[in-house]
Parts: C-alpha cells; structure tokens; sequence
C-alpha cells in the first residue's frame, strides 16, 4: 500500500478507542433497587448464603452473569432479580445506569437503577440468599457510617480504597460498596445528602 499511514490516520480517526484490560472480563449486571419507605429512600440488598460457591455471606445487589440470551444489562439485572429475590421484572421501573466497573473476580459489572415498589413479599432463593433487607440512603451517605481501609493492589502499584459500612448485622463492603459510593456520588446531591 503506497500510502500506508494515510490509510492508518483514517482507519484510526474512524473508530473510538475502548479500554482493554489484560483478561476477558466476563458481563455481569447488578439491579440496584431504590425504595420509598417511611419518608425516606432507601436501597434493596441481599446476602448471599454461606453455601453458594463464591461471595459466601457476603452482602450484594441482586444480579450476576449475564446469559447469553440477555440483550442487555438491563435483561440481566432484571432476570438475576426475578431469580434471586422473586420480584417480577414487570414491577420494576428502570430509571438508568451507573458507572460499570471491573472486579477483581474478572466481572465487568453493570449496575442497573431501577425503582421497586415496597412493601413487597419477597421469595428468595434460598439456595443463593439467607436474607433481603434495606439500608436508608441518608443512612449511607453520612461519613460516619463509611469507613476506609486499604489493601495492596494484586500488581505493584498505590493502595487500594476498600469502602466499608457495618449496618447491624450487615458489613456491605467490596464491589457493593463501591457501586453505592458511585450511586451517592449522582444521587446525593439530587436529595441534599
């Protein structure tokens, strides 16, 4: 080809380049259920079992793996919830999307927003989770309830935040916890928290 980084200089300006990172992440989504309750909003979380074969116990977001069928992020969170907590998808209103994030178990996760209606007589899936219960958002967005400590990335390199709230029982902490701190950032300024 003659004119080689011409063609380059065009075949390059025509395309928006995307971030690559060093394995495949595999997608996943979460549906983040916001609530009304009592005056106040608050978040829908689940805790996974201490049977199931990864995150045992751990407090998450309804969701997980998507499928191959699933036509998007949205499809996977909505499923992942009508599965885990039996909330039909019908009764969820989708209202957008945070940030997407990678996890450290190789995830790129979608967390899905969406307004449930409440209350509402959850049936869950007992092989995956032992509890579902809400946390107030105003509960979660005051520094007192956060804590910070930090770990040494897998790789050389700056420490890592690892955010954490002990609500009760509950220690929400980990991609969950960074998914909240993502919803707090838009959401916050929105209800004055």
């Amino acid at each position: 080809m003659a004119d080689f980084p011409g063609a380059l200089r065009a075949q390059l300006a025509g395309r928006v380049p995307i971030t690559r990172a060093e394995w495949e992440a595999r997608p996943a989504a979460v549906l983040v259920p916001l609530y009304r309750a009592n005056g106040e909003w608050h978040l829908l979380l689940t805790q996974r079992t201490h049977t199931v074969e990864t995150h045992k116990g751990q407090v998450a977001f309804p969701g997980g793996r998507a499928e191959a069928e699933d036509e998007s992020p949205e499809v996977t969170a909505l499923r992942e919830t009508e599965e885990e907590i039996g909330l039909p998808r019908d009764q969820v209103a989708v209202i957008g999307r945070l940030d997407e994030l990678l996890t450290v178990t190789q995830y790129r996760v979608t967390p899905v927003v969406g307004l449930i209606p409440w209350p509402w007589d959850f049936t869950l899936s007992t092989a995956e989770l032992s509890a579902v219960f809400g946390v107030p958002l105003r509960w979660l967005a005051d520094p007192a309830n956060l804590e910070i400590q930090h770990r040494q990335p897998l790789v050389p390199g700056p420490a890592v935040p690892v955010y954490y709230h002990y609500f009760g029982e509950y220690t929400i902490w980990g991609a969950t916890a960074r998914i909240i701190r993502n919803f707090l950032e838009v959401a916050g300024p929105l209800l004055g928290i």
